[in-house]
């Protein structure tokens, strides 16, 4: 059988060419998958880097809270209340006043007014004249000197006090300053009955109470007062 001298150089072509074929899909992947790569470390590397960037701006412009308990603080707080008042007593009570002449009888030269009066004495304390020198701050714990508990008012509730009764002698004409004495009494007597049944006591207490929850709203866990 004659030999075709041209067989032996054209048989190795289609295996060199199918392996260039294998070896570029290679490549072709590995690039691939190498930009893929690329690109997903750059998102990250951005996502990371805004975050670091976000942290670092909330470290420069976040601000913190803070509570100013300082002495001047703390007094100025309290001497804002003014005139603190903790304590309203009432009562109603039955008040006679008279005129009598010493020489005729009552029926004759006599005045006579029962009245039934309503009133209230209000106490508390006032702060308006606390001093530095009566706070003082350590930390959280702060001690106190509050001034002493005082009558601000004694009232006699017109709208709800009457009079009962009026007797005048036949000789003499009603005495127009009774009622207004017998008013004043009933002050006088409503106030010595509040301070009586401890009316400062309660309004000092009172006060501390009011005083402890304003300086616990401040921040302080210990509170004294002497």
């Amino acid at each position: 059988m004659p030999h075709d001298p041209d067989s032996s150089l054209h048989s190795p072509k289609p295996a060199r060419f199918s392996a260039a074929i294998v070896f570029a899909l290679i490549l072709g992947l590995f690039f691939g998958v190498l930009f893929v790569g690329s690109m997903g470390w750059l998102m990250l590397s951005r996502n990371s880097g805004r975050a670091l960037l976000g942290h670092l701006w909330s470290a420069v412009t976040g601000r913190t809270l803070s509570i100013d308990v300082s002495q001047p603080t703390v007094v100025d707080r309290i001497q804002r209340l003014q005139r603190l008042e903790t304590v309203v007593y009432t009562m109603d009570k039955l008040v006679t006043g008279a005129k009598e002449n010493p020489i005729f009888p009552d029926f004759l030269a006599g005045d006579r007014l029962l009245m039934m009066v309503h009133g209230e004495v209000v106490a508390g304390i006032d702060f308006s004249n606390l001093k530095p020198g009566d706070v003082r701050v350590e930390g959280k714990q702060i001690r106190l000197h509050l001034p002493a508990a005082e009558v601000f008012r004694t009232r006699i509730d017109s709208a709800k006090t009457r009079v009962y009764s009026r007797q005048t002698g036949l000789l003499v004409s009603t005495d127009p300053n009774l009622e207004t004495q017998v008013r004043q009494e009933a002050e006088r007597q409503l106030q010595e009955a509040a301070l009586a049944d401890g009316i400062l006591r309660t309004a000092q207490q009172n006060a501390t109470s009011t005083i402890s929850s304003l300086l616990q709203g401040l921040g302080f866990e210990k509170i004294d007062f002497d």
